[in-house]
């Protein structure tokens, strides 16, 4: 009897996290239309002294976690510090995260040097976030395995193709979807002069 209660619920569960990939909410320090509360209270906070990034900047609290690539190396996000840094979380399975790598390479390449991009693989296997990285031609900037979900705890993400764009304070200025990764380029414009 239990099991039948239990299933449904699950299945929901299950459903409301597919159905993430299709949501286009979003918000960031503008206040765009449309957009949920920002986070700009979550990890992005408190710049601490430990180990500097980028020539000597403080590593914020936002960037203070370390994980694994795709490609199985070592990776602490306090190499990140001091430059406006784009987290884009997806998933292998999720069209429109496909739909956002092209965007999402071009401004790697674009602002390399001036802002940093990590992609934050999860809802999957490593063996399929490797391969979509491969797929998707994204292999130009790193991308971390989160299996167990961590870093997606982190930032409280519930959904795949969602970013989170810091400055290089490790401020939250945008959390949400940006459809195919449009708008992206001229908001890491906007944080890199």
């Amino acid at each position: 009897m239990r099991v039948r209660t239990l299933l449904p619920a699950a299945l929901a569960a299950t459903l409301l996290t597919v159905a993430g990939c299709g949501t286009e909410g979003g918000s960031d320090a503008d206040g765009d239309a449309g957009a949920s509360p920002s986070k700009t209270s979550s990890p992005a906070q408190s710049p601490t002294t430990s180990d500097a990034g980028d020539a000597g900047a403080a590593v914020p609290e936002a960037l203070q976690f370390t994980g694994t690539t795709v490609d199985g190396k070592p990776f602490d996000a306090k190499t990140l510090a001091g430059k406006p840094t784009v987290l884009w979380f997806w998933a292998p399975w999720c069209p429109k995260c496909r739909a956002q790598a092209t965007e999402t390479a071009k401004v790697a390449a674009d602002y390399q040097g001036k802002a940093n991009v990590l992609g934050v693989a999860g809802l999957d296997t490593s063996a399929a976030m490797k391969d979509f990285v491969a797929d998707t031609g994204t292999d130009s900037f790193p991308h971390l395995s989160d299996e167990a979900g961590d870093v997606w705890k982190r930032f409280e993400i519930t959904e795949q193709s969602h970013y989170v764009i810091l400055d290089k304070n490790g401020t939250t200025v945008y959390e949400g979807v940006l459809p195919g990764g449009q708008g992206l380029a001229e908001k890491v414009a906007g944080l890199t002069g």
